[in-house]
């Protein structure tokens, strides 16, 4: 009776699977290119067509991209820093059903966070005839040889020292991706590694501008075999606007903000490369294109500078990346699909980056295992402008610290007192302000988080709370079997928790 219980509560909390979950005629499935460009540390107030009032960076490239596609403007990462992000977009599962519990992984000689069994995005694109590649930061995890040979779990030593030649195990060649060229994270970006060795080093300043030359290189390198019929899966996660913030030569001075302001710019002259290289190539019909970030903006991008001088990379939402507040995970969503997705729709449909597996399995006809995508609802429903689509009614926030959120409908319930990361108040200080222990928020009405409801709404707190249990207690946020997270989960933080510095 309790197993029933909970199926009934997830089936009451996300309808939209059910729905999604009603696959296409595996004959004559479509099979687009898929392009995914993730932004690390890009503010929802970032792009300019986001935030035209608050805004002070020239973004023409997304701005085009967003006129050409569907904005989401209630769009989530799954945590609001970076390597938990990361493993939810490419495994629909939320990072913290795994070990890490708080933080990012410290760099290249880190143990995989995605376990070698576990179906990627990536291994099910390949297993429908994708050919998959992964061009940028990848950040989670894997080891040298040597190190892993020695049984090394050293922490803190990233990959920038590894030779020319090394050889490293467990990344994303051995994750479902035919192609790995990029680096582990923006901290070590002095190696280039290509498949399973270090190819190069290089210096930091020219890790942007290789990684969307790279890009460019693949989409023309893949473009007769994907007019024959052979797709390719591309997820580009680049290393920018994160610290350190190198704009190249010609970028500098380029916003007038300064050169968080030229990265941005920087940045979205690079995603305008590879867009025109898909239409140079005759692709941008049959592909999929998605544009997103893995957070919000760093305050060490100097924000209380920016918006000294006007800019706001949050917009209207409370806090910056590392916060459980709006401002950490609430990110940019693009989708332009020619034919398929109309062109200058918006929606304030609630979703996921987890959501990204179910919605391929959707696109391709693919029952999913009840192992994969415990957290994936597909997103096809929206883009399709399918009448009455019901939308995914929940979904769980994490903060760097560890600290949980949930929202439902207007609703958002933080299990913190201060902002769970960075921002001021943080929760040791919010306690000695003697602030609640949970905030309570309406979004509808103070999308800021400037007014606490706990108090108000006791009954709100208690169903929210239950319903962020039930998705632990369950292993899932989605109807199946019960599954089993990696290790027991803290809801409360009342064990100290591991929060690295990224």
């Amino acid at each position: 009776m309790i197993r029933l219980g909970l199926a009934l509560i997830l089936f009451a909390l996300c309808p939209a699977f059910f729905l999604s979950s009603v696959a296409l005629a595996k004959e004559g499935a479509e099979k687009p290119n898929i392009l995914y460009i993730l932004a690390d540390d890009l503010g929802y107030g970032d792009v300019q067509c986001l935030n035209p009032q608050r805004g002070k960076i020239a973004t023409p490239h997304l701005d085009k991209l967003a006129s050409q596609g569907m904005t989401f403007t209630n769009a989530h990462s799954g945590s609001s820093v970076c390597t938990p992000t990361r493993y939810g977009l490419l495994t629909g599962r939320y990072a913290w059903r795994t070990r890490l519990q708080a933080g990012v992984l410290d760099g290249g000689n880190d143990e995989p966070l995605i376990a070698a069994d576990r179906l990627t995005v990536a291994g099910l694109l390949k297993a429908q005839g994708y050919t998959t590649a992964c061009i940028g930061k990848w950040h989670l995890g894997f080891q040298s040889k040597s190190q892993a040979a020695k049984g090394d779990k050293k922490k803190g030593m990233g990959n920038a020292g590894l030779p020319i030649g090394a050889e490293i195990i467990g990344g994303p060649v051995t994750r479902g991706f035919d192609l790995f060229w990029g680096c582990s994270n923006a901290r070590t970006m002095s190696a280039l590694i290509e498949g399973d060795r270090v190819i190069e080093t290089i210096e930091p300043v020219t890790m942007l501008p290789r990684l969307g030359n790279r890009a460019v290189r693949y989409v023309q390198e893949r473009a007769a075999e994907a007019k024959a019929g052979n797709p390719f899966f591309l997820y580009l996660p680049l290393t920018s606007p994160h610290t350190p913030i190198l704009p190249t030569p010609e970028w500098q001075g380029k916003s007038g903000l300064g050169d968080y302001g030229d990265f941005v710019m920087m940045t979205d002259a690079i995603v305008g490369d590879v867009l025109t290289a898909l239409d140079q190539a005759g692709l941008a019909d049959n592909t999929l294109v998605i544009f997103t970030a893995d957070n919000g903006c760093s305050p060490q991008a100097g924000t209380e500078r920016l918006e000294k001088q006007g800019h706001f990379a949050s917009e209207r939402l409370r806090g910056y990346k590392a916060d459980i507040w709006d401002g950490g995970h609430r990110v940019p969503f693009f989708v332009r699909w020619p034919g398929k997705v109309k062109a200058g729709t918006k929606t304030d449909q609630l979703i996921c980056h987890t959501d990204f597996m179910a919605t391929c399995a959707e696109i391709l006809g693919v029952k999913l295992p009840d192992t994969a995508a415990e957290d994936s609802m597909s997103l096809l429903p929206a883009l399709l402008g399918t009448e009455n689509a019901v939308s995914r009614q929940n979904v769980v926030h994490h903060s760097i610290s560890g600290r949980f959120a949930v929202r439902e409908g207007p609703w958002k319930l933080c299990l913190c007192p201060g902002s769970g990361g960075w921002g001021k108040p943080g929760d040791a200080e919010a306690a000695k302000q003697g602030l609640p222990s949970v905030q309570l928020y309406d979004l509808s009405t103070d999308i800021a988080e400037t007014k606490n409801l706990s108090a108000e709404h006791p009954d709100i707190v208690a169903k929210l709370t239950r319903q962020l249990e039930t998705s632990i207690a369950y292993g899932r946020n989605t109807p199946g079997a019960k599954q089993a997270n990696d290790v027991e989960i803290d809801i409360l933080k009342t064990k100290k928790g591991r929060a690295v510095k990224e």
